[in-house]
């Protein structure tokens, strides 16, 4: 059976997360019920991470194995078909090894995080990033971001439902700009790691947004990673502003499928 990679971008918000579920929404679910449409023994897929209900992707990656060869392009657009009216679209797909697969063989994830200071409510950006409706400062946020950088014991900062086997992980980039946006200011949040575990972008988000607004100092930040315990973690960060956007892997496998999908669509 030939396998087929597949970029994927969604909108979080009518889901109840990226995996599939007996009784709710997914995104899986949406993918798979589209493939299956086109191949009624698709097995199903697997993809490079899990995110948790309300959360984004932009380059979210899955694999799949279909019954027949297709050429990319043509069943990124015949999946793409299947899953109208549902806010999610495959963006890429190339044909891949058989033994390449879309958790076990990447090497990097990167997550954005999207934070709006502004006292009016959000209009256009509802539901796609946090809103807070006092004012931040960046530089201690940075300040407190770089106690977070490199390889720690992370347990402060993740969830107690983790499945991971180990709380060890190393966080390769933690970088936070801001920008102005009408009525407020933007505060973006970028992350790679090789992996990340079970809400600790949104609890490092969390944490930094008490920093900004004075109520934490930025060595509090190092207080807390070094206290090894999830009760010195600050407040979790809701998940509309959190988006899957990449991940790296030896070779990228959209570096062909990508060009040439777009000269397909000109």
């Amino acid at each position: 059976m030939p396998r087929y990679a597949l970029k994927v971008e969604y909108h979080g918000a009518p889901f109840a997360g990226w995996q599939r579920q007996k009784d709710q929404p997914s995104v899986q679910g949406a993918i798979e019920d589209a493939l299956r449409r086109i191949d009624p023994d698709h097995p199903g897929i697997a993809a490079a991470g899990r995110t948790d209900a309300g959360v984004h992707a932009t380059a979210q990656v899955a694999h799949c194995d279909l019954a027949r060869s297709w050429d990319p392009f043509r069943l990124s657009e015949a999946v793409n078909y299947h899953l109208k009216p549902l806010p999610v679209a495959i963006t890429a797909a190339a044909e891949v090894a058989p033994d390449w697969h879309a958790r076990f063989s990447a090497i990097r994830r990167d997550y954005t995080f999207r934070l709006i200071a502004r006292r009016a409510p959000l209009v256009h950006e509802k539901g796609l990033a946090w809103q807070v409706r006092h004012p931040l400062a960046l530089v201690p946020m940075q300040e407190g971001a770089r106690h977070l950088v490199g390889h720690h014991d992370f347990t402060t900062f993740r969830s107690t439902l983790c499945q991971a086997a180990s709380p060890l992980k190393t966080l390769d980039r933690l970088d936070i700009e801001e920008s102005a946006v009408p009525g407020g200011r933007l505060f973006t949040f970028r992350l790679s790691a090789r992996s990340f575990l079970h809400n600790q972008v949104r609890s490092f988000v969390g944490t930094l947004e008490r920093v900004g607004a004075g109520a934490w100092a930025p060595r509090d930040v190092a207080t807390a990673l070094a206290a090894g315990d999830r009760a010195a973690c600050g407040p979790v960060s809701p998940p509309e502003g959190l988006y899957l956007t990449g991940v790296g892997y030896p070779g990228d496998p959209f570096a062909d499928a990508q060009q040439s999908q777009a000269e397909a669509k000109l």
